[in-house]
């Protein structure tokens, strides 16, 4: 089995990334997570039921609505959607999922995650995609240096 920090090498070395949350009236964390991805070049798409367009990107109602292979999904919408996402991931064969957190329970669903394990997904439970694509900025090095300290996030 996968570490912590493996899974997350894994994750981030793949191209094909889906969003979900990114917000189309306010910045919000998965705002912020889909403008790091896209502009470390990864091909990134957003995910909200609501919009046609956000971050002056096509944002998709749904990953089965992208039509294209995904690698990898950061949960970054509330915790009551995680199983539909889940189960919409298995469906497409998708098996990389990161639960959006950093110093709060964020988009983590822990009968969710338990689940996506027992079906073979990788699962990253904790920590921000932002604290480990480079070039990382210095507030979320800050942020990774204390989640690894206080054990949030585990350093392996």
């Amino acid at each position: 089995m996968k570490g912590h920090l493996e899974k997350i090498r894994d994750f981030i070395g793949q191209k094909y990334i889906a969003v979900t949350g990114v917000s189309s009236t306010h910045p919000d964390a998965a705002n912020f997570i889909f403008k790091k991805f896209k502009n470390a070049n990864y091909h990134v798409f957003a995910i909200n039921p609501g919009a046609a367009m956000v971050e002056n990107e096509k944002a998709y109602p749904n990953i089965t609505a992208i039509g294209n292979k995904i690698d990898g999904v950061v949960i970054a919408s509330p915790p009551s959607s995680a199983q539909s996402i889940i189960e919409e991931c298995l469906s497409l064969g998708i098996q990389r999922i990161w639960f959006h957190s950093s110093v709060n329970q964020g988009s983590l669903d822990q009968e969710a995650a338990e689940y996506a394990e027992k079906k073979g997904m990788e699962v990253i439970r904790t920590g921000c995609p932002l604290m480990y694509i480079k070039p990382i900025d210095f507030p979320h090095k800050c942020l990774k240096w204390v989640l690894n300290l206080t054990g949030k996030v585990p350093a392996k």
